[in-house]
């Protein structure tokens, strides 16, 4: 490997593209940019976007454009091969389109792409250069991503480069009334559902409607719930009660999804993402998500039945911040060199 090559990661977003840039050795050159990614505007609009984030980043560090030797892409849809199959929160003529090799194309060199919830989880575990085993990544959000690392930095993407689609997995929790909560493109009861913004603002909409919450301050807000939704994080940082019990029943619900899969990955080792890591609340919530784990998961994921007893699945909170994802995919353009 030529050491004064240098690799670049792009995360793009529905809104957003962050870059990270990585030396010849993979080491984290300065501090990532952040643009706008214009992704609603059509693919075309975002590479323009991407080009700019190139140069900026390279410009920032002194360095220059054309020692860049490959770049790595995640985008915030399902893909295959570099082929995006679904729309997600992108415009339609991405959908179809090898947003992989066009963009090698138009920047003539190689170039490797993921989804966001791969991207974020390699970049975790590439942030933790004392683990070396499997690593199980979620992250609450709008919606629901996640990705999995096997062992020794292997990411699993599936035959299809689908895999992981935590969202979409069904867990058999239901509303008051009986029903299965509805998620866009997940189906009835999916754990997205239970555990993303889109079901924080269904479930707060429910509880405001109560006779009993009519006197909190959210209720008497003008604001939409949408809004509200996004308040809520704030409330639950100051303890109010309504917060709190919204939240503990999306940790319960992620947590027992987690035990279940489980069952299937034996990870050892689960990472949350998202803006819960960055509240004040976060070890309570933590607390809420391994009780929720220890009720399904059989006894053996949680503690080992031979003595000393030791934690078999850990969980920890992701410590890539906002730059996970593009430094995730930085160092799997090392990897196509």
């Amino acid at each position: 490997m030529d050491e004064s090559a240098h690799f670049a990661g792009l995360d793009i977003g529905g809104t957003t593209v962050k870059a990270a840039l990585l030396n010849g050795i993979g080491r984290q050159v300065g501090e990532g940019v952040e643009l706008r990614s214009h992704g609603s505007d059509g693919y075309k609009a975002t590479f323009k976007q991407l080009h700019l984030a190139l140069e900026t980043i390279c410009s920032n560090n002194s360095v220059e454009l054309s020692t860049i030797a490959a770049v790595g892409i995640d985008v915030p849809a399902p893909s295959s091969n570099g082929v995006i199959w679904g729309q997600a929160n992108l415009n339609e003529d991405w959908v179809g389109t090898n947003i992989r090799d066009e963009f090698s194309k138009e920047i003539h060199r190689p170039c490797y792409m993921t989804n966001d919830g791969n991207a974020a989880a390699y970049g975790e575990w590439i942030l933790r250069p004392g683990h070396d085993g499997p690593l199980l990544f979620v992250a609450p959000g709008t919606g629901l991503g996640g990705g999995f690392v096997l062992g020794k930095g292997q990411l699993y993407e599936g035959c299809n480069g689908l895999a992981m689609e935590l969202g979409a997995i069904s867990v058999p929790f239901r509303e008051e009334d009986g029903s299965l909560p509805e998620c866009a493109g997940k189906g009835p009861g999916s754990l997205e559902a239970w555990v993303s913004l889109v079901a924080l603002r269904r479930r707060l909409e429910l509880e405001l409607s109560k006779d009993e919450n009519k006197e909190h301050p959210l209720a008497k807000s003008e604001i939409s719930i949408l809004e509200k939704a996004f308040q809520l994080r704030d409330y639950c940082e100051k303890e109010d009660p309504l917060a709190r019990s919204i939240f503990e029943q999306q940790a319960h619900i992620l947590g027992w999804a987690m035990g279940d899969q489980s069952s299937e990955l034996d990870p050892g080792l689960i990472v949350i993402g998202g803006g819960l890591a960055e509240t004040n609340f976060r070890d309570w919530y933590l607390d809420h998500v391994r009780a929720g784990f220890e009720e399904r998961a059989p006894a053996f994921y949680v503690n080992s039945p031979i003595p000393p007893h030791g934690v078999t699945t850990r969980f920890d909170w992701a410590i890539g911040g906002d730059y996970a994802a593009a430094i995730g995919v930085a160092h799997k353009a090392i990897e196509i060199i």
